[in-house]
């Protein structure tokens, strides 16, 4: 068929073209935030730890599926290991088990078999102890990032401070995943999940503190203790409409109403309606097309 003879039939087939949406890619959850390694290694002659270490992750891995946070025991006596995962609270189930598989393979890449460790990506992290392991407090600070680029003047840390103070106020009523906006800053938090709500708004103020004094005027930042952490954006041209999930903790729980991929189920409808209408127009230009053969033929 020559489309320059008929031009109807090429825009037919470009009508059906330009409706197939072109693919997004998502939110990269498994880039990594920062590591944490124990300098001394797991001293394991017998297997015993390594046997223990990977019975743990096998079980942390497939509660992903089910919870956003799960914490467990493997091994017994002075071989015993604790563990825990935790994803994002805006993630969903299959989400949070992708990104919270790659975590063992990266702590056994980059931290070898140490007696502790932690890693932490932008959607989950994952830490495992031996027992006997030195505790540490949970307002201890593990990793800050602070952006490069400065704003003065223009009230950027009163918008800030005010976006954050909101985060301070919701966090202890939310399951300990919040998220909320204030004139162009978006600003997220969240506790680990067997912190009460009383520890959570402590752990989150003192978060929050640390983010006024070490980012300054910083256009973005993320402070990461041990038991919570936070992060701030100021988008310019309007932060992005989310608004907090459901408990992070528990394996109903889905990805927020207003997040990524809101309308998707809309845009397929919407997709599929339009490529509906396009093969039946097509169709009927066919039957149209014969009836007129038929005609001539006569």
């Amino acid at each position: 068929m020559c489309f320059s003879r008929h031009p109807f039939w090429f825009l037919v087939i470009l009508t059906i073209f330009h409706l197939t949406p072109l693919s997004k890619s998502a939110d990269d959850n498994t880039k990594i935030v920062y590591k944490g390694c124990a300098k001394q290694s797991l001293s394991d002659p017998t297997g015993v730890y390594s046997q223990a270490l990977s019975s743990l992750f096998g079980t942390l891995i497939a509660q992903s599926s089910k919870a956003k946070f799960f914490k467990t025991t493997s091994g017994s006596g002075q071989t015993t290991i604790t563990g825990l995962f935790q994803c994002r609270g805006d993630l969903s189930n299959v989400d949070c088990y992708t990104c919270v598989s790659k975590l063992p393979i990266l702590i056994d890449k980059l931290c070898g078999r140490p007696i502790a460790a932690r890693m932490h990506l932008f959607g989950c992290y994952m830490l495992y102890e031996v027992a006997g392991f030195t505790q540490i407090s949970g307002m201890e600070m593990l990793y800050k990032s602070c952006s490069g680029s400065n704003i003065n003047g223009a009230g950027f840390e009163e918008k800030r401070d005010t976006a954050l103070n909101s985060l301070e106020n919701g966090i202890s009523s939310s399951n300990g995943f919040y998220t909320t906006s204030y004139d162009s800053v978006y600003v997220m938090g969240q506790c680990e999940g067997d912190v009460g709500a009383s520890d959570c708004g402590e752990c989150v103020k003192s978060a929050v503190q640390r983010a006024q004094v070490e980012c300054g005027s910083s256009v973005s930042g993320q402070i990461y203790l041990h038991k919570c952490f936070i992060s701030y954006n100021y988008y310019p041209n309007g932060a992005p409409k989310r608004s907090s999930s459901g408990s992070y903790a528990s394996s109903s729980s889905s990805p927020s109403s207003s997040g990524p991929g809101r309308n998707t189920g809309k845009t397929v409808a919407i997709i599929l309606g339009g490529a509906a209408g396009v093969g039946f127009l097509v169709i009927f230009m066919l039957f149209a097309r014969g009836v007129l053969k038929k005609k001539d033929g006569y």
